[in-house]
């Protein structure tokens, strides 16, 4: 994700929403329909970061709503993304990653969660790699795997994925750490 965000210029309306969209969506490990349906005033500013307000997901079907953190972040900068793309698109209100249209005018309807996932495919075959291997659960994915593999833990893992089984999250942890103290290392 680092190299498709480095390659996206850091001028232009549309070029400032795929940094932050691809970076927060990275970050907060966010459903693409979570992310398509994020509005201003699920954020809260903290010192450390930001929370966020999930009000309903696929795991939260009667709406009682979860909040995670999203922190500044050092390498991948998830929230200065997000406040120059906010500054930028006059992002006062509503949606934080409205739809745009042609002339890259920024509407106050949302984003599809489809649209999310075309995004991510189009920056992703900009740099070369194969568009068909990326989609909006690369990002979740994405997430999970890098936290996984920097030895996180599954507790806190969950806490940001908000994963009912973690049958389910282990698959992550698992592909992340394939190699990581394979059973065959002291003999083959």
């Amino acid at each position: 994700m680092r190299t498709i965000l480095e390659a996206i210029p850091e001028t232009g309306i549309r070029n400032l929403r795929d940094r932050a969209l691809i970076a927060f969506g990275l970050a907060s490990a966010m459903r693409r329909s979570e992310l398509a349906a994020l509005r201003l005033e699920h954020l809260t500013r903290a010192e450390d970061g930001v929370r966020v307000l999930i009000p309903k997901s696929k795991t939260d079907q009667e709406g009682a709503g979860r909040t995670i953190a999203v922190p500044r972040g050092l390498r991948i900068r998830p929230l200065a993304l997000l406040e120059a793309w906010l500054v930028a698109g006059e992002i006062a209100e509503g949606f934080v990653f409205g739809r745009m249209r042609k002339g890259d005018r920024v509407t106050g309807a949302a984003m599809s969660g489809e649209a999310v996932a075309l995004v991510l495919k189009e920056r992703a075959a900009a740099v070369g790699l194969d568009a068909a291997e990326f989609g909006a659960h690369s990002l979740r994915a994405g997430f999970l795997t890098s936290a996984a593999a920097t030895g996180a833990s599954l507790f806190k893992m969950r806490d940001q994925s908000r994963h009912e089984s973690l049958d389910v999250l282990a698959g992550y942890v698992r592909d992340a750490d394939l190699f990581k103290d394979h059973a065959g290392a002291g003999f083959l």
